[in-house]
């Protein structure tokens, strides 16, 4: 007979995905940390579904036998099979900060084969997703109302994707008839992984450049050359802190002015900069954008209702 958690697992999928017919949309989230001690995550992308495994208390005598009811109930209630079910295991992070947390544990070792590859589907536009090189896989889903709502300003306009990642915004902007767009990360894996998504979509143009580097280098020698901008629509949307031997080390907290102001600066006047981050406890400083209109726009799809997600902010240039 079914347990409690199958048959929570079945009715959300079956809401779902009468919602996700009508966006249309293969790609959502059907569980998050929704039972007490069940540190568990399960994304559905087409065909495939991904587990997220994240934090939990070392001594947790009964966390194992939840891990092992999951991945019985998955199949189960999903009708998929257990080979197109992914486990990714999520190291327990150092805290914003510097507050003092647990050591972290070890994350999971990169997989030496070619990494398992499926193609998601968001608002008829097709997306690669990547389900094995890292935790995340592609396509950032409590984003999905943000990229919309790029896509239906783009038309005739000039769009900047910072840390573009894999292109989703882009992707959406392109779509959407974006005159032009420069997409730029650090990362060469990430710009050729946006080429290939604009290729999917038949949207790939030298209309749509791709720029290879540090996002605060590239806004800092745009405005002293004057060259660069202005655009449009801008996107920020940084990772809560950086590292990168490659790239200069910040934590969006305390470092968020230097990211907003220069880009702010280049937008056209009417422009708009979407600036999101999933940094927990982020408080804007509007410091930086005094000159601007600024509204937060979180706003959750039926998938994250009541979930932990992303923030974002609309700053208009008037």
């Amino acid at each position: 007979m079914p347990g409690a958690l199958e048959n929570r697992l079945r009715k959300r999928d079956r809401h779902l995905s009468r919602w996700a017919a009508r966006e249309p949309t293969d790609a959502y989230r059907l569980f998050d940390r929704d039972l007490p001690g069940y540190h568990f995550a399960v994304d559905r992308y087409g065909e495939w579904v991904v587990v997220h495994e994240y934090p939990w208390r070392p001594d947790d005598p009964l966390h194992e036998s939840r891990r092992q009811e999951l991945l019985e109930a998955v199949p189960a209630a999903l009708g998929v099979p257990t080979g197109r079910i992914v486990v990714k295991t999520h190291a327990r992070q150092r805290p914003l900060l510097g507050r003092p947390r647990a050591t972290p544990s070890a994350p999971p070792p990169r997989p030496k084969e070619s990494p398992r590859q499926t193609v998601a589907h968001e608002h008829g536009l097709a997306f690669e997703i990547d389900l094995d090189s890292h935790l995340d896989v592609g396509l950032f889903l409590d984003h999905r109302q943000t990229r919309a709502l790029v896509r239906s300003l783009a038309k005739g306009r000039r769009v900047l994707n910072l840390f573009c990642y894999s292109g989703a915004f882009t992707v959406h902007a392109a779509a959407g008839g974006a005159r032009e767009s420069v997409s730029v990360d650090l990362s060469q894996r990430y710009l050729d992984w946006t080429r290939r998504n604009l290729e999917l979509n038949r949207l790939a143009s030298p209309r749509h450049a791709l720029v290879r580097g540090d996002v605060l280098e590239v806004l800092e020698r745009g405005l002293s050359r004057g060259s660069f901008g202005p655009f449009d629509l801008v996107v920020l949307d940084p990772p809560p802190r950086s590292t990168s031997k490659r790239g200069r080390a910040f934590e969006l907290p305390l470092d968020q002015g230097r990211f907003l102001a220069p880009a702010a600066r280049l937008l056209a006047p009417g422009g708009v900069l979407f600036f999101s981050t999933s940094a927990p406890g982020f408080q804007l400083d509007p410091g930086p954008l005094a000159s601007c209109r600024i509204l937060e726009l979180t706003a959750l799809p039926p998938d994250f209702e009541g979930k932990r997600a992303r923030r974002c902010w609309r700053i208009e240039r008037p």
